[in-house]
Protein backbone atom coordinates (compact mmCIF):
# COMPACT_ATOMS: atom_id res chain seq x y z
CA UNK A 1 0.00 0.00 0.00
CA UNK A 2 3.27 2.41 0.68
CA UNK A 3 4.09 1.62 -3.33
CA UNK A 4 0.25 2.93 -4.13
CA UNK A 5 0.66 6.24 -1.80
CA UNK A 6 3.79 7.08 -3.17
CA UNK A 7 3.22 6.84 -6.79
CA UNK A 8 0.11 8.40 -6.51
CA UNK A 9 1.98 11.50 -4.72
CA UNK A 10 4.19 11.36 -8.08
CA UNK A 11 1.09 11.26 -9.95
CA UNK A 12 -0.24 14.19 -8.34
CA UNK A 13 2.46 15.92 -8.56
CA UNK A 14 3.27 15.33 -12.36
CA UNK A 15 -0.46 17.18 -12.56
CA UNK A 16 0.41 20.05 -10.61
CA UNK A 17 3.29 20.47 -12.90
CA UNK A 18 1.01 20.25 -15.99
CA UNK A 19 -0.98 22.57 -14.33
CA UNK A 20 1.42 25.05 -13.28
CA UNK A 21 2.81 24.62 -16.46
CA UNK A 22 0.88 24.78 -19.00
CA UNK A 23 -2.59 26.63 -17.61
CA UNK A 24 -0.12 28.91 -15.22
CA UNK A 25 1.60 29.50 -18.30
CA UNK A 26 -1.46 31.02 -19.87
CA UNK A 27 -3.33 32.68 -17.29
CA UNK A 28 -0.34 34.11 -14.94
CA UNK A 29 3.42 33.96 -16.39
CA UNK A 30 2.11 35.40 -19.54
CA UNK A 31 -0.10 38.49 -17.98
CA UNK A 32 2.95 38.69 -15.99
CA UNK A 33 5.50 39.34 -18.76
CA UNK A 34 2.91 41.69 -20.60
CA UNK A 35 2.24 43.63 -17.42
CA UNK A 36 4.02 47.22 -18.24
CA UNK A 37 3.04 48.72 -14.96
CA UNK A 38 5.71 46.47 -13.07
CA UNK A 39 9.19 47.93 -12.41
CA UNK A 40 11.54 45.61 -14.58
CA UNK A 41 13.27 43.96 -11.73
CA UNK A 42 10.20 42.94 -9.98
CA UNK A 43 8.58 41.61 -13.06
CA UNK A 44 11.64 39.43 -13.54
CA UNK A 45 12.04 38.23 -10.31
CA UNK A 46 8.77 36.86 -10.49
CA UNK A 47 9.25 35.39 -13.82
CA UNK A 48 12.44 34.03 -12.01
CA UNK A 49 10.65 32.39 -8.86
CA UNK A 50 7.70 31.01 -11.80
CA UNK A 51 10.68 28.76 -12.88
CA UNK A 52 12.08 27.81 -9.70
CA UNK A 53 8.80 26.65 -8.76
CA UNK A 54 8.44 24.64 -12.10
CA UNK A 55 11.93 22.97 -11.12
CA UNK A 56 10.68 22.40 -7.28
CA UNK A 57 7.54 20.26 -8.55
CA UNK A 58 9.52 18.28 -10.84
CA UNK A 59 12.06 17.68 -8.27
CA UNK A 60 9.05 16.76 -6.38
CA UNK A 61 7.80 14.41 -8.11
CA UNK A 62 10.94 12.72 -8.98
CA UNK A 63 11.49 12.47 -5.40
CA UNK A 64 8.17 10.60 -4.34
CA UNK A 65 9.00 8.53 -7.60
CA UNK A 66 12.73 7.36 -6.23
CA UNK A 67 10.57 6.59 -2.97
CA UNK A 68 8.17 4.46 -4.23
CA UNK A 69 10.90 2.40 -6.11
CA UNK A 70 13.05 3.16 -2.82
CA UNK A 71 10.98 2.96 0.42
CA UNK A 72 13.86 2.68 2.72
CA UNK A 73 14.18 6.57 2.26
CA UNK A 74 11.22 7.51 4.44
CA UNK A 75 13.32 10.60 5.50
CA UNK A 76 12.62 11.97 1.80
CA UNK A 77 9.18 11.02 1.91
CA UNK A 78 8.55 13.16 5.29
CA UNK A 79 10.60 15.91 3.93
CA UNK A 80 8.62 15.85 0.65
CA UNK A 81 5.31 15.63 2.21
CA UNK A 82 6.13 18.20 4.65
CA UNK A 83 7.36 20.64 1.91
CA UNK A 84 4.12 19.66 -0.15
CA UNK A 85 1.91 20.60 3.58
CA UNK A 86 3.70 23.85 3.25
CA UNK A 87 3.28 24.95 0.08
CA UNK A 88 -0.81 24.06 0.04
CA UNK A 89 -0.61 26.64 3.19
CA UNK A 90 0.94 29.25 1.83
CA UNK A 91 -0.92 29.11 -1.41
CA UNK A 92 -4.56 29.43 0.76
CA UNK A 93 -2.48 32.34 3.06
CA UNK A 94 -1.61 34.44 -0.46
CA UNK A 95 -5.20 33.75 -1.83
CA UNK A 96 -6.76 34.71 1.40
CA UNK A 97 -4.13 37.78 1.87
CA UNK A 98 -5.36 38.82 -2.12
CA UNK A 99 -9.05 38.27 -1.15
CA UNK A 100 -9.61 34.90 -3.50
CA UNK A 101 -10.70 31.96 -2.30
CA UNK A 102 -7.75 29.53 -1.83
CA UNK A 103 -9.43 27.10 -3.94
CA UNK A 104 -9.30 29.21 -6.96
CA UNK A 105 -5.38 28.61 -6.70
CA UNK A 106 -4.45 25.31 -7.94
CA UNK A 107 -1.64 24.36 -5.73
CA UNK A 108 -3.57 24.68 -2.55
CA UNK A 109 -5.29 21.35 -3.46
CA UNK A 110 -2.74 20.16 -5.38
CA UNK A 111 0.14 20.26 -2.95
CA UNK A 112 -2.10 19.38 -0.01
CA UNK A 113 -3.20 16.26 -2.02
CA UNK A 114 0.05 15.40 -2.08
CA UNK A 115 0.96 15.91 1.40
CA UNK A 116 -2.26 14.16 2.29
CA UNK A 117 -1.15 10.63 -0.26
CA UNK A 118 2.88 10.91 1.09
CA UNK A 119 1.83 11.13 4.73
CA UNK A 120 -0.27 7.86 4.34
CA UNK A 121 2.37 6.21 2.61
CA UNK A 122 4.28 6.63 5.38
CA UNK A 123 1.52 5.49 7.21
CA UNK A 124 1.23 1.93 6.02
CA UNK A 125 5.62 2.19 6.25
Amino acid sequence: MQEVMLWSATAVSVVTFVVHTFVGGVYVARPLLEDQALPRASKWLNYYCWHVTTILILGMASAFAYCAVHPEHLDLVVFMSALAAALSILSAAVAVKGRIHPLRFPSTSLFALSAVLGGTGLAFS
